[in-house]
């Protein structure tokens, strides 16, 4: 690849992470941190820090906690997981049946407690973890792709109807009937297609 080939495409990469299409759910927007671009994989995560920005960014650790972590090898396990997240949800969403072996593996090394807290007259639990490794950064987001896969309405979960396309979005309209990742995109682009088809017709 050549210089400016490579500069293009961090270029098209921090555009596409500035630009982040919400999926309306927080492990769809975990699966959808790897998109399609003309046809070939963009990924949006290149380093352990990439990813310890994006876990505070989507609010799953405060930056305190990443900071104090050891991050070494983050992008390899947060891919790992991405990709058997992804390979469950489109089993789900077929209506499958799903081997959970890989993700309870994961599930079985999250160090996590519940804690009782009072505050005043205000009673709550709060969660509290044990933060060292790349396995405990990500233990929130496989805890929440187990619970979405167990108790999230799969007819309501879709992937883009653009066949070009790979995001993931949990529709959340009043009709229930979004068919795109974004009308501005995807939307658009087969909206321009079927009226250059009419017209050719």
């Amino acid at each position: 690849m050549t210089a400016s080939a490579s500069l293009d495409f961090e270029q098209l990469r921090q555009q596409v992470l500035r630009l982040q299409i919400p999926a309306d759910h927080p492990v769809l927007e975990f699966l959808n941190t790897v998109s399609q671009v003309n046809g070939q994989p963009l990924e949006l995560w290149r380093s352990d820090v990439d990813v310890a920005g994006w876990l505070v960014g989507q609010g799953w650790h405060d930056a305190a906690t990443v900071a104090a972590a050891d991050c070494t090898g983050l992008v390899t396990a947060a891919r790992s997981l991405r990709e058997v997240v992804r390979a469950l949800v489109v089993r789900r969403k077929q209506g499958a049946a799903i081997d959970a072996a890989e993700l309870n593996v994961l599930l079985a090394h999250a160090a996590s407690h519940l804690e009782l807290v009072a505050d005043g007259g205000e009673i709550r639990l709060l969660r509290r973890r044990s933060v060292r490794t790349p396995a405990d950064l990500l233990a929130p987001v496989a805890e929440a792709a187990a619970e979405l896969l167990a108790t999230g309405d799969f007819d309501l979960i879709r992937k883009c109807e653009d066949p070009t396309c790979s995001l993931w979005f949990y529709d959340r309209t009043k009709s229930h009937r979004r068919r795109w990742c974004s009308m501005a995109a995807c939307g658009n682009r087969h909206k321009v297609a079927a009226f250059r088809q009419r017209r050719k017709g």
